[in-house]
């Protein structure tokens, strides 16, 4: 089994959702010897938001400079990282009532027509179904308790949207929320996330394809 666990938050140490994603994976290999691991920290390698020069992937031109090229050698490797993953833990921190734009950015390189999606007569269809993705959601307010918090969140709401749209049905959440509102109420949210972790790292989506492969 190959998971790819992802970071976004740019707060080092002191992010509570990198702490979720270790936790989390740590969990899977735990109870899933021999996953193979990867690991992406987009606060260190983020990739550069779309422009003129990177989108060879949507328009199929061939790439005209070096920097196109590099371009679409980068949005080629990052979904192709993706698409051989069975299990993508991906840290997600609410920013501003959304994610990490490096995160975005992420999300718009794997967001590929013929890859992970594509158009039809009947509407769009995933292409990337059978994967599990566990977000580790960390939030400093409390916004799953209310109609108005969760309209003010466009976190989890736009995460589990995207990957269904690439076809993706296992999204589960390991959340941590209200870390904002003082040591107990952090404290309260680390045990409630770690409950989560020991409810989410149990059978992958795909566990008997993979099974049967080996």
């Amino acid at each position: 089994m190959r998971l790819l666990h992802i970071d976004s938050a740019i707060t080092g140490e002191q992010s509570v959702s990198r702490q979720l994603t270790a936790a989390t994976v740590a969990a899977w290999v735990a109870r899933h010897p021999g996953t193979q691991v990867e690991y992406l920290d987009l606060a260190v390698q983020a990739p550069s938001h779309l422009a003129a020069q990177s989108l060879g992937f949507r328009t199929g031109q061939a790439a005209a400079t070096e920097i196109e090229r590099q371009e679409n050698a980068l949005s080629e490797a990052l979904v192709s990282q993706f698409l051989a993953a069975d299990v993508i833990v991906v840290g997600a921190p609410l920013y501003n009532f959304s994610i990490p734009s490096q995160l975005k950015a992420w999300i718009d390189r794997i967001a590929q027509t013929g890859r992970t999606f594509k158009y039809t007569d009947k509407g769009p269809v995933g292409l990337a179904g059978g994967k599990t993705v566990i977000v580790a959601s960390s939030r400093g307010g409390v916004y799953s308790t209310s109609e108005g918090g969760q309209a003010m969140e466009h976190q989890e709401s736009y995460l589990k949207v995207v990957f269904g749209f690439f076809g993706i049905t296992d999204v589960r959440f390991v959340r941590a929320e209200g870390v904002g509102m003082g040591p107990d109420a952090k404290a309260a949210a680390l045990a409630s996330a770690e409950q989560d972790v020991q409810a989410h790292t149990g059978v992958a989506a795909n566990q008997a394809q993979v099974a049967q492969a080996a």
